[in-house]
């Protein structure tokens, strides 16, 4: 691996990372502006990023192909965890902290960046179409699992209106959706909404891995013996399957490269506001997302060793 791609991926994400906590440490933005930083990026940066690069794609059977060696390991992973509860009998709310820990990776907030840092030429087609796409499984099974945590006993057939409720709602699914819509009817976006629409996706990169930096800053991390173990699901597992299934279907370096990154992000910024809300294992899920995030400029370019980019 060339010394100018380990540049290209850990400098600017440090010194954007560094800048938000900066920020916060000396008093430009206070506790909760994060939240409008990540509202930001949620409703408005991502969303657009998807639509426009969603609808200018064409999904001829290399891409389609693609799309399906992406969604395997995340499919795969809980296969696994079924097992484990079904066969095992591990407990509900175990198999809960491993699938969000597993499935629910920052793959707008970090993968895509990093991705576009990586490969300039091409990454912002690959990490867009690969985010995008893990996404349609990701979201959903995070937000179902969130549910029926806080939801308990309550019936499948309620617990299920309540979350299609929730995703009709979602931007990100809405943009994915729209924009897969627009590439399949070859409708073009029109010139005057297409130009706003670009210059809000293209603020996502740098404002995701600043607000990063913002998030990290002043939280408990408690609990860090058991987040390094929950990490390793994201750094370790779940890559190791994308690798296995990547190089079965003897995908090209890049695209290869694209998946497994993917597939070894951090877990989900997202998932600290998520579990404030659910009031699912909180701080848990702060270390978790600290130690995953802290050495993601690491063990992301020793995936990216591995692969022999």
């Amino acid at each position: 691996m060339e010394l100018d791609v380990v540049l290209r991926t850990v400098v600017p994400n440090f010194l954007l990372m560094g800048l938000g906590f900066l920020s916060r440490k000396i008093g430009i933005l206070k506790g909760g502006d994060e939240r409008i930083l990540s509202a930001y990026v949620y409703y408005f940066a991502l969303p657009a990023l998807f639509i426009v690069d969603l609808s200018q794609i064409v999904f001829n059977e290399e891409n389609l192909r693609f799309v399906v060696i992406g969604v395997i390991p995340i499919l795969a992973a809980l296969t696994v965890y079924a097992i484990l509860y079904f066969i095992i009998g591990l407990s509900k709310d175990t198999i809960y902290l491993l699938v969000l820990s597993t499935v629910f990776g920052s793959l707008a907030f970090f993968g895509i960046p990093f991705i576009m840092f990586a490969f300039p030429s091409e990454g912002e087609y690959l990490a867009t179409l690969s985010a995008s796409t893990i996404s349609i499984i990701s979201v959903p099974v995070s937000i179902a699992v969130l549910e029926f945590y806080r939801l308990g006993k309550t019936s499948l057939a309620e617990g299920a209106k309540t979350i299609a409720k929730k995703l009709s709602a979602n931007p990100i699914i809405l943009s994915i959706l729209l924009g897969i819509l627009l590439s399949l009817t070859r409708v073009k976006i029109p010139e005057p909404i297409l130009t706003p629409l670009n210059m809000l996706g293209e603020t996502t990169a740098v404002v995701a891995i600043f607000m990063l930096g913002v998030f990290l800053y002043g939280r408990k991390y408690a609990n860090l013996a058991t987040a390094i173990k929950l990490s390793m699901l994201r750094t370790v597992f779940l890559p190791s399957i994308a690798f296995v299934v990547t190089v079965f279907f003897n995908l090209p370096t890049i695209p290869k490269a694209t998946i497994v990154i993917m597939h070894s992000v951090p877990v989900a910024i997202s998932m600290i506001v998520l579990s404030e809300r659910y009031n699912f294992y909180k701080e848990t899920i702060a270390s978790t997302i600290f130690v995953s995030s802290l050495g993601a400029g690491i063990y992301l370019n020793l995936w990216l060793l591995l692969l022999g980019v």
